[in-house]
């Protein structure tokens, strides 16, 4: 467990510090403290479930984006072997806002690539804070056909605010990029799955983010923008990015719901940072089970699919309009189904 606290985790950590008190307190002083210790364990579960059962889809979001959460790099450590990171795009330069290689997942040899985020101040600016530039998306994109080539699954983990947006990203082609890897990914004749683990955030998520199987983490999002950015537009207030939160439907169970992922992992109680190790057996035997059920499929049938799958994506319904004589009435109506 790391060092930061969120707000509303206060209760627990404090809970979590005074059994540690009591437990060395035992062991210097050679008393029995175990009632004291037990009673106060069934309080911090209590806590625990009060806690991270009722979080608003704000604080679901801090914990998306918590310094402790595990990243694409602890992901391929913890679940893989034999990993040989692969660089640059044969083009520009080698984008270090994504991480990619060759390596063996249970048993299987894979490709498997992501976002990185770091872990202080220096490494996040060479990472970019895991915000990729044009490069990035074709070095991506250069290791997924190597994949199809000698026919390895892929395996994705998105974790990123969005793909860098600034001048010469755009001038190098940005837009173009994102849109080239959506294109491409669509016809890949290899199983892909993809998992946003923390932050989902619009085309630099989407960029990577075409697969057969879309999984998201109990805690992460997925959105077309961040709450920050929507408050920004909306309400001309950063602000109010918790309210935006709430009305994006941007979080796991919304995601689900409305059909934009295939399953969400859930995390340990709390989150990933809450407890690494269990998180890493968790998406692993997730992404196993995928992989397995994928791999058996024919090649076209794989492909057929996915493309069907994001082609039945985002639900609408059609209501045929009454006719009505007041043009002000009519403006109004429409003024509704805009706002509805």
């Amino acid at each position: 467990m790391g060092k930061h606290v969120l707000e509303f985790e206060k209760p627990v950590f404090e809970l979590e510090a005074q059994i540690q008190k009591l437990r060395d307190l035992a062991i210097e002083q050679g008393v029995d403290l175990n009632h004291e210790i037990t009673q106060l364990e069934a309080t911090l579960a209590n806590t625990e479930r009060a806690v991270y059962e009722s979080l608003s889809p704000w604080q679901r979001i801090r914990i998306a984006r918590h310094p402790d959460r595990l990243y694409t790099s602890d992901y391929i450590k913890g679940m893989t072997r034999n990993f040989v990171e692969l660089h640059g795009d044969r083009a520009f330069a080698d984008d270090k806002a994504i991480i990619g290689g060759l390596a063996i997942f249970e048993g299987m040899p894979v490709m498997i690539l992501g976002h990185q985020k770091g872990r202080d101040v220096k490494e996040n600016i060479m990472r970019n804070f895991g915000s990729a530039h044009p490069e990035g998306y074709r070095k991506a994109m250069r290791l997924m056909h190597l994949a199809e080539k000698f026919g390895r699954p892929i395996i994705i983990l998105v974790d990123t605010p969005g793909a860098y947006p600034g001048i010469g990203a755009e001038e190098r082609g940005q837009a173009h990029l994102i849109a080239h890897n959506l294109r491409e990914m669509s016809v890949l004749r290899v199983p892909i799955v993809v998992t946003v683990i923390g932050e989902g955030g619009s085309g630099g998520a989407l960029g990577i983010g075409i697969a057969d199987r879309v999984n998201v983490l109990q805690y992460a999002y997925y959105s077309v923008i961040s709450p920050e950015g929507c408050a920004a537009i909306l309400w001309k207030d950063p602000a109010r990015a918790s309210t935006a939160a709430d009305v994006l439907k941007i979080t796991a169970g919304d995601l689900l719901k409305l059909g934009v992922v295939d399953a969400m992992v859930e995390e340990p109680l709390g989150g990933v940072h809450r407890n690494p190790p269990q998180m890493i057996d968790l998406l692993r035997t997730h992404l196993k089970r995928d992989l397995d059920e994928l791999t058996q499929l024919p090649v076209e049938t794989l492909v057929e699919k996915r493309y069907d799958k994001f082609r039945k994506m985002g639900q609408f319904i059609e209501e045929s309009q009454k006719k009505v004589e007041n043009p002000a009435e009519a403006g109004e109506q429409a003024s509704e189904q805009v706002t509805a």
